[in-house]
């Protein structure tokens, strides 16, 4: 399992922020960047010229731009890989999604696995699931965070990932340690619920954030679990979060 330490590549950075909010911008004083000119940097031996050009094709889609941001998820310097995962999740592949994927099993560096499952849920791959879940169950706090939205990004396409994603979801929200997590799970079970009949697993669903409701120590996982259940109007949690505000307990 790694540690909370494998993100000391940014001290600064609050492991919750998106994966690049905290490095510098781009220059964007050209309305709109050229790619002509951005594709060529991302193989250029200055790795901040690398790291530029892969955060420019977080904007813009370019399918010229996925065999080389494939190759700097190998690059030395980890703000170049994490700035390449954050642009394959905008350009994405089958290709691309294998390299992440791949990457993700392997990475020392916390803060590029995070930007790696934001990228996994972005391109909506259905091969993703499994490492999603394995980082949900295994990771860091921060990688657990995003692999729990990202998990209800692809899984809520089919009915067997909703199937699968389903019970690491509900084993977070029980029993994460971080209440960010646990809330985020919460949102997480809500959106596949919502793509789900009324069967055994959803049910199991409801009971668990009915369970968030009533037990979760954290007012902010109760309020994701409250949410959670005013969407999906499920009659048992409308009902229970009734009687909660009754009795004045929420």
């Amino acid at each position: 399992m790694q540690t909370d330490d494998d993100l000391s590549v940014i001290d600064s950075v609050d492991q919750f922020d998106d994966p690049l909010d905290r490095l510098e911008a781009v220059d964007v004083q050209v309305p709109s960047p050229d790619p002509e000119e951005m594709l060529p940097k991302l193989s250029d031996e200055d790795p901040s010229q690398r790291m530029l050009a892969a955060r420019v094709f977080c904007e813009l889609e370019d399918s010229r731009a996925i065999a080389p941001l494939v190759q700097l998820l190998d690059d030395i310097c980890p703000l170049v890989r994490v700035s390449a995962a954050y642009a394959l999740g905008r350009n994405t592949s089958p290709e691309a999604v294998s390299a992440l994927i791949e990457l993700l099993g392997r990475d020392w560096n916390g803060y590029v696995r995070k930007g790696i499952v934001w990228a996994l849920g972005n391109g909506s791959d259905r091969s993703s699931i499994a490492p999603l879940i394995h980082a949900l169950r295994t990771d860091i706090s921060a990688v657990r965070l995003w692999a729990a939205s990202s998990l209800a990004q692809i899984a809520k396409q089919e009915y067997e990932d909703a199937i699968a994603a389903m019970p690491p979801l509900i084993e977070g929200l029980r029993r994460d340690s971080v209440a960010a997590i646990r809330g985020n799970c919460a949102w997480a079970i809500g959106q596949l619920c919502r793509e789900l009949p009324s069967n055994v697993v959803y049910a199991t669903a409801i009971d668990a954030l009915i369970e968030a409701l009533v037990e979760d120590e954290d007012y902010s996982v109760k309020e994701d679990a409250k949410s959670a259940l005013l969407r999906l109007g499920d009659t048992r949690g409308m009902q229970m979060i009734e009687d909660l505000e009754l009795e004045g307990l929420i």
